[in-house]
């Protein structure tokens, strides 16, 4: 007699739980922050990576989930990502070693060796190709105001929008938009002497 294959056929899995119900649920099981780790510690990994080198990204990466967990209650679930707002604590912490970002841009700068830094502007992208311009980005990002290198590494490192950045820095939706378009401006006037290298001939 044949088996009844329906019986064995998994039923509809459960949908996977936001990052705001677990949050909300981490406040009474802290297991279940454990998932917010593993959903998101790479991205704040490779986020503090890229600006700050792998020593410091290590410890930053770590204790930005340890304020997370201590800070869930202060939680506002304005989107059900918890990762602005995970940025938002990394960039606070990155700020304190501000000094040393500036430095690895400045050194990028001169050296163009530093293949952690792969920053982009959109405007200038047409003016010079990736290896002619990293270290001019470079240092154009070094001398910007902190506030303004913070928006601008938040909307193109993070990928966050307007919205996410402001909620992420605790900040009103139009003083991100003023310190980006100020950060731009800045870039674009700092890239435009850039000409773009020949092609080499192969």
């Amino acid at each position: 007699m044949e088996a009844d294959v329906t019986t064995a056929l998994p039923e509809n899995p459960t949908p996977a739980e936001t990052d705001a119900t677990l949050m909300a649920r981490s406040i009474v099981d802290r297991e279940a922050f454990v998932d917010i780790f593993d959903r998101h510690y790479g991205a704040v990994h490779r986020y503090l990576h890229r600006r700050l080198g792998r020593d410091l990204a290590d410890d930053l990466a770590d204790e930005t989930f340890l304020r997370a967990f201590a800070a869930r209650l202060s939680f506002e679930p304005r989107t059900e990502s918890a990762l602005p707002w995970l940025y938002g604590i990394a960039g606070n912490l990155a700020r304190r070693h501000r000094r040393t970002e500036e430095r690895r841009l400045r050194a990028y700068a001169r050296s163009a060796r530093d293949p952690t830094v792969e920053l982009d502007d959109t405007a200038a992208a047409s003016r010079a190709d990736a290896a002619g311009s990293g270290p001019a980005l470079a240092a154009a990002l070094a001398s910007l105001d902190a506030d303004e290198r913070e928006v601008l590494l938040l909307t193109v490192l993070a990928d966050l929008t307007n919205e996410q950045a402001a909620d992420a820095l605790g900040v009103p939706l139009g003083t991100v938009a003023s310190r980006l378009h100020r950060a731009r401006s800045h870039m674009r006037s700092a890239l435009a002497s850039i000409e773009p290298r020949p092609k080499e001939k192969r």
